[in-house]
């Protein structure tokens, strides 16, 4: 006989008894927490959807919970409202719920302070207000008893951190205050929370050093306390938490060296110490840990070889060393991480040659060598292409002066971003990257490349960034290129980027790659000819810069189709003709530059013109209106100069050449400095 199934349906049976007995009985939710739900609903803005505040049964509304062991009338237990577009405040009246063990707005745009008597709620279990815009300070008199589960995260709650709460209910295991704006110290009462599992203080403005209190946290698994002021060093006492599996204290101004306690730390998986001033070594525990899956040091100042055991760590898939100061060359040992995906060395002293093992990282998706003394762009090309998953690769400023690899066996076919800036690379566009049919990011900025732009680079259905500024590239903008279908079709994004990986490119600091606007830079190169009008069809394009190059003729009406525009340059070029009325229809442009060019007429009135400076259009002899020289009605274009160097200037000429000279010393200058820093690169801290 099957007993389970037999058990089972003998359950089912029960409970359809019970619920044919309380339909029977005609039990409704109690009166009391009628009222209380009817004076919740009362101060939000918004209807509720689901609640119909004419029936009497509020077990029935949508989001409330009853306890149906009831005998008279019905209690609320829970009321999860969670992602419902709410607006409003919370009143008094929901304390009156006073069976309520689960309470879950999150997701919503409630605001204002929160009652003292939300947190007096007896068998009160999970409280969750995240991702609201609540304010002001908690109540500091809370007594929930019951609460395991505590949730404010993602408010606008000001003060100190109030653990009362840990005093008052032992039980508590997940308490999530980050993302507030909470100050001062970590009270020494959080030590009270002696069953603590996960603790989330990030994203706040506390300080002071590392809580002597949290040691004492013998449960915990998750300690965040990322992006705050706190400072001094790292006490040894951090491996008493031997039961961690996440540490992070990035972005904050511990200082010193890291303490070598990770053999205590058996279990820990992820730690994240980016973003602050340790010093020294890595520590012999660290990179000889067993259990470590990710390990963030970026943007420290800490030092000598890297040394990391691969063997092992045997379980590393993400390492980020980037911008320290090791030195030596890059270690021939990480052929034996097999599970790393993100490798970031970038901006560290390493010199040298890229090790063949590297070709053993089968599982490399994502790696960053940028500005690490690195040479030979050719050997290191030929190893990195046996790396089959990697879709992220960054080598800018290194390989200084070097000949672009023009090998035609390359083959990257996953790739989908190629970043190699900065290096004052010679050559032409290399064949072979026209076989990275997934390519999605280009960029070849700030090199010495020359010859025309093929027209193949118009058939990558995926690219939607193409930087290829700054180089010495002649003939034609290839029409093809105003086809790209990522950018004339579809809205892309870059999704093989890993968190939290900033990108450097000269002057210029990326956020995060899929954060890059869909963008084609082909300015400062010697490109001549026409804009093509089929640039109008590229609905996508967010930002289309075609400055300092040799173009002439109009400028076309049609570019009002690229409907997602948000900045133009084609300053410093010798276009003709008058600014197309039609580009005010561009209503997201908020960057548009046209000056030293040859335009004439008046400068296009209404939408976002209305708000470009005289700067934008300054070196155009024949153009009028906005916020330059008002046009007069007999004026007329003005004539191109004249070849006759005898013939003296006319007026008009003379009055223009005063600024428009000005204007290009002052435009050229701050341009030959970037020029002269661009092998330059600066890592900038939060701090």
């Amino acid at each position: 006989m099957d007993f389970t199934g037999l058990y089972t349906a003998c359950t089912l049976l029960m409970l359809g008894v019970q619920i044919s007995v309380l339909v029977c009985h005609g039990l409704a939710c109690n009166s009391s927490d009628l009222r209380a739900l009817n004076g919740f609903s009362s101060c939000l803005d918004s209807e509720i959807s689901g609640w119909n505040m004419s029936s009497s049964d509020c077990c029935t509304w949508s989001g409330v919970t009853c306890d149906d062991t009831a005998t008279s009338s019905r209690r609320v237990v829970g009321l999860e409202l969670g992602s419902r577009r709410l607006t409003g405040t919370i009143c008094e009246s929901i304390a009156s719920l006073n069976h309520l063990r689960i309470l879950n707005l999150s997701h919503n745009f409630l605001h204002g302070s929160l009652p003292t008597e939300l947190f007096h709620l007896p068998i009160l279990e999970v409280l969750d207000l995240s991702y609201n815009s609540f304010g002001g300070h908690i109540p500091s008199s809370s007594d929930l008893p019951s609460i395991w589960y505590l949730n404010i995260s993602k408010n606008n709650f000001i003060g100190s951190v109030d653990a009362s709460y840990c005093k008052a209910s032992r039980r508590i295991q997940v308490l999530d205050l980050s993302q507030n704006q909470f100050t001062r110290q970590i009270p020494t009462s959080i030590q009270n929370c002696s069953d603590l599992h996960h603790l989330y203080l990030d994203r706040n403005n506390l300080s002071g050093s590392f809580p002597d209190s949290l040691f004492h946290l013998q449960n915990l698994q998750v300690l965040h306390l990322q992006d705050n002021w706190f400072s001094g060093p790292l006490n040894d006492y951090i491996g008493n938490l031997s039961n961690l599996v996440e540490l992070d204290i990035s972005f904050n101004f511990f200082s010193g060296v890291i303490p070598d306690v990770f053999g205590r730390l058996g279990k820990l998986e992820q730690f994240s110490a980016g973003s602050n001033d340790f010093t020294g070594l890595l520590p012999t525990s660290l990179v000889n840990s067993a259990s470590l899956f990710k390990l963030d040091l970026r943007n420290n100042t800490l030092n000598g070889p890297i040394n990391l055991n691969c063997s092992a760590m045997i379980h590393l898939n993400f390492l980020n060393l980037g911008s320290n100061r090791f030195h030596g060359p890059i270690p021939s040992s990480f052929f034996s991480c097999q599970k790393l995906t993100t490798l970031n060395l970038a901006r560290n002293n390493l010199n040298g040659v890229l090790p063949f093992s590297f070709k053993n990282l089968r599982n490399l998706s994502f790696l960053s060598l940028s500005n690490t003394g690195l040479s030979n762009i050719s050997a290191a090309l030929a190893i990195l292409q046996h790396c089959n998953n990697l879709t992220t690769l960054i080598l800018s400023i290194n390989f200084k002066n070097e000949q672009m690899p023009e090998s035609v066996n390359l083959q990257f076919r996953n790739l989908k971003a190629l970043i190699i800036p900065a290096c004052g690379l010679r050559g032409s566009i290399p064949v072979w990257l026209r076989g990275c049919n997934k390519l999605q990011l280009l960029d070849l900025s700030w090199n010495h490349l020359e010859g025309p732009i093929p027209f193949w680079t118009g058939r990558f259905k995926n690219l939607f960034y193409l930087d290829l500024s700054n180089n010495s590239f002649i003939g034609e903008i290839p029409e093809s290129l105003t086809e790209l279908y990522s950018l004339v079709y579809m809205n892309v994004s870059f999704e093989a980027s890993p968190q939290d990986i900033p990108l450097f490119h000269s002057h210029l600091q990326y956020k995060t790659v899929w954060r890059l606007p869909p963008s084609l830079d082909l300015s400062d190169n010697m490109l001549n000819g026409q804009i093509w009008p089929s640039f109008g069809n590229m609905k996508q394009l967010h930002t289309l810069n075609l400055k300092g190059n040799n173009l002439s003729g109009p400028i076309p009406g049609s570019l009002s189709g690229m409907s997602s525009l948000e900045s133009l340059d084609f300053s410093n070029n010798k276009l003709s003709g008058e600014i197309p009325h039609s580009l005010v229809q561009l209503s997201f442009l908020s960057n548009f530059r046209v000056a030293y060019n040859q335009l004439c007429g008046e400068i296009p009135t209404g939408g976002q013109f209305i708000t470009f400076p005289a700067s934008s259009f300054e070196g155009n002899n024949g153009l009028c209106g906005g916020n330059l020289a008002p046009c007069h009605p007999t004026q007329t274009p003005a004539e191109p100069e004249s070849d006759n160097t005898d013939e003296p200037p006319s007026e008009g000429t003379i009055l223009a050449g005063f600024p428009f000279t000005i204007g290009v010393i002052a435009g050229y200058i701050p341009a030959f400095a970037i020029s002269f820093v661009s092998g330059w690169m600066i890592a900038m801290k939060r701090k």
